[in-house]
């Protein structure tokens, strides 16, 4: 690429942003995890923009069952066939993502020494974890 004719930085900054999108894609970044299904159940939680994106990535690749419920913001939301999705406010928490959060930390809770839980945390993920002690 040359970058002294007019446009040449344009193409390649252009080149450098397509190359770190195919980068973050959540399909390519999980497909290498996704080898072995272990004796007992396989749950699947998380939060934050592209969780829901990870979570379909993640159905998509996995060959065993799985369950699981990821947090997205409003409008983020990506269909999938066995991990709920459920949007909530962001950067603000609300009472959807409360909820969620209590029922992720239900299903965690009740992991056996055969299980294995995946998470899924993108970005925004933090804020949407109402997991701090009030008052």
């Amino acid at each position: 690429m040359n970058t002294r004719e007019p446009g040449g930085v344009r193409e390649t900054l252009r080149a450098l942003f397509d190359a770190a999108l195919a980068a973050s894609d959540p399909a390519r970044a999980i497909a290498g995890i996704c080898r072995f299904p272990v004796a007992g159940r396989t749950i699947v939680v998380g939060a934050g923009k592209a969780s829901a994106a990870m979570a379909c990535a993640f159905e998509k690749a996995w060959s065993g069952p799985l369950e699981g419920i990821v947090v997205t913001r409003h409008g983020h939301a990506v269909p999938c066939e066995h991990i709920e999705i459920v949007e909530a406010g962001h950067p603000v928490p609300d009472a959807a993502g409360e909820a969620a959060a209590r029922r992720i930390l239900e299903l965690a809770g009740g992991l056996g020494p055969e299980d294995q839980l995946i998470c899924l945390i993108s970005g925004g993920g933090r804020p949407s974890w109402p997991c701090r002690r009030r008052g």
